[in-house]
């Protein structure tokens, strides 16, 4: 039994819903065999699931190009997609030939076309996961320029050629594909380690903790001129090199990242897919700087609306640091009851499946719009 999985390198998010349900597959099939093919690091899934996969670096798709954690790059994305189906035959070749070296039973892509398109050719079995889409991005950016038709026809019929293509909650509406299923949402959750956290930052017990990640897309906060609250310990990524006594690195903690998240009173980042929905199941409240232009926000802002906490910042505030009272905001907010992430053990029972004949491979209910489980 063998499963590969190519996995979107555009920051984190696509790597951690996929964790999650791999996580959940191999409680269920100890033996299978898995190999990942995609750009993020090795580490990010030995944290997750262990140490038995193999991992190949190809990047088959970079989703957009982003100048920041909350731009796009436009030009230059609109650019490499012009470039890429500009020998799209040529490019399925070349992904057929990776994956009959590879020689898995099945594929599963979250969520490059480029490799399901190559499945399909080969009969090889595909299954998609994940939030969103590349035709939906692409088509929200450039449908108007003049190799938009012949882009978009070649990516929807890449998505389209998947057996299923699962949706966890919060997803984007797909109208466009009729593969769609719906699954529950995806998150990990933490074991919230507060009191041996605070140990280690040498944080006094009233201090609030407030840690700042953005999802793996690099965006540099000018946190040596923010000012100094005697009420709140940062947690911060340790490439920025800050060198103040509230201000800590996270990765000399030595503890994993979701286990930080659930020990921590508040996370300022973005609204990604994985902040989303592991704050809200965690119960971490979330100050996010909006990317109005981004098309999934809307559906990622309105599910955590109904069940987590959160609220929105200028980007002014983040050139200042002045969010002190965005926090305090934020904490009076009241507590919803936390979402349960079903997603996980649902897309391994449906995965499941390929490898224990005669499974039918099940028929999660279709959704119309965004979906909100």
């Amino acid at each position: 039994m063998h499963l590969a999985v190519t996995i979107s390198s555009h920051g984190y998010g696509h790597g951690a819903q996929t964790a999650t349900v791999l996580a959940a597959l191999r409680a269920r099939l100890p033996a299978l065999r898995l190999t990942l093919l995609t750009g993020l690091p090795r580490t990010f899934f030995t944290e997750r699931i262990g140490d038995d996969f193999t991992l190949i670096d190809w990047r088959t798709d970079f989703g957009m190009h982003m100048s920041s954690a909350l731009d796009v790059d436009r030009s230059r994305s609109a650019d490499a997609y012009a470039a890429l189906h500009a020998h799209w035959p040529a490019q399925v070749d070349a992904a057929c030939a990776r994956l009959e070296a590879v020689a898995p039973d099945l594929l599963l892509a979250n969520v490059p076309y480029l490799p399901l398109a190559a499945a399909a050719r080969l009969g090889l079995p595909a299954l998609a996961l994940c939030s969103l889409n590349w035709a939906g991005i692409y088509r929200h950016y450039f449908s108007t320029r003049p190799e938009a038709p012949a882009v978009l026809a070649a990516m929807q019929a890449a998505y389209a050629s998947a057996r299923h293509f699962l949706c966890p909650a919060p997803s984007m509406a797909m109208p466009e594909l009729g593969n769609v299923r719906s699954i529950g949402p995806l998150a990990q959750l933490g074991q919230p380690r507060r009191e041996q956290l605070r140990e280690r930052l040498g944080s006094a017990g009233q201090r609030r903790l407030v840690m700042i990640a953005h999802g793996g897309i690099p965006l540099r906060l000018p946190l040596q001129a923010w000012p100094v609250d005697p009420d709140i310990t940062w947690i911060v990524p340790q490439a920025w090199g800050i060198e103040r006594p509230d201000m800590h690195a996270f990765e000399a903690l030595g503890l994993s990242f979701v286990d930080t998240l659930a020990s921590v009173d508040a996370l300022l980042g973005k609204l990604g897919y994985g902040t989303v929905t592991e704050c809200a199941c965690n119960g971490i409240p979330l100050l996010y700087t909006s990317r109005p232009d981004w098309p999934e926000e809307a559906c990622l802002a309105a599910w955590l609306e109904r069940h987590g906490r959160c609220a929105a910042v200028p980007r002014e505030a983040l050139e200042t640091g002045r969010l002190r009272a965005a926090l305090e905001g934020l904490w009076a907010q009241p507590v919803p009851p936390l979402p349960v992430p079903t997603g996980a053990e649902e897309a391994a029972r449906f995965l499941n499946e390929f490898f224990e004949p005669p499974g039918n491979l099940g028929e999660p209910p279709r959704r119309q719009g965004c979906q909100d489980v």
